[in-house]
């Protein structure tokens, strides 16, 4: 018990260690290295941020991002489970589904985007729109991965005891599916804050997205910079949660 105590305060030391050695190394580059104009230091980032909180815009962008990822998110899980169970069970919705969910996933969403904001207005549920459909197709693979992926030896054992088909699914492939979701739910974040920043750069009021485009525009390199190191943190953040959530349902792997 103390080793595994041991070695996840290594990690964290490691860790931390990791991240001011970056920081540091950043700040000495854009201060000697003479790229300023397109290249903000941690300092001047985080001036920018104590600005940006006083004048209470980073707040606002932070609370319209995040709404627009929250949704979508869990509009996406929400359909994506069933969808990918149904697909693992079911050749005939995987002959009828199968290409369409093939087709989508390698659909580029900057694509899309330009479409959606005129199908929905620049207000959230365009991005709500563009985080689901991008965030969905994770759930609905790595889903159906799971399911498939049961291993066979279970389920003659289960067989052998006269299992039924639903005692099957809910014993045996649902459990063996549920890393393979969490995974996917990984995986969403991150596509799921691509999908926010997408969405806002074609039409936003609001948003760190668009905090981002108005810097690049106007060359200001510190709140640029705030809008990605935020999305970062929060793309940290939201993956270890998910990580502690998974230890905890999932807790035999």
């Amino acid at each position: 018990m103390g080793t595994g105590q041991d070695q996840r305060d290594a990690s964290r030391t490691l860790s931390a260690i990791s991240v001011v050695s970056g920081f540091a190394l950043w700040e000495l580059v854009g201060r000697y290295m003479g790229t300023g104009l397109f290249l903000a230091v941690p300092t001047q980032i985080a001036a920018a941020t104590v600005e940006l909180w006083r004048r209470g815009e980073l707040l606002n962008h932070i609370t319209v991002s995040f709404s627009e990822f929250g949704l979508g998110y869990v509009i996406a899980v929400l359909l994506g489970v069933p969808i990918g169970l149904l697909l693992a069970v079911s050749s005939r919705a995987r002959a009828t589904l199968g290409p369409w969910v093939d087709g989508l996933y390698a659909t580029p969403v900057i694509a899309i985007a330009p479409l959606v904001i005129l199908w929905f207005g620049i207000g959230i549920w365009s991005k709500v729109f563009v985080v689901a459909s991008v965030v969905i197709f994770p759930m609905i693979i790595n889903t159906e991965a799971g399911v498939r992926s049961t291993p066979q030896h279970l389920l003659e054992a289960i067989r052998c005891f006269g299992a039924s088909r639903m005692q099957l699914f809910v014993k045996v492939m649902l459990p063996s599916a549920l890393p393979f979701v969490f995974a996917g739910m990984r995986l969403g974040i991150g596509r799921g804050l691509i999908g926010v920043v997408v969405g806002e750069l074609f039409g936003a009021r609001a948003g760190l997205g668009r905090l981002i485009a108005e810097s690049a525009e106007t060359f200001n390199m510190a709140n640029l910079f705030v809008g990605v190191i935020f999305l970062a943190a929060a793309g940290i953040l939201l993956t270890a949660l998910v990580r502690r959530i998974e230890q905890r349902i999932v807790h035999w792997t």
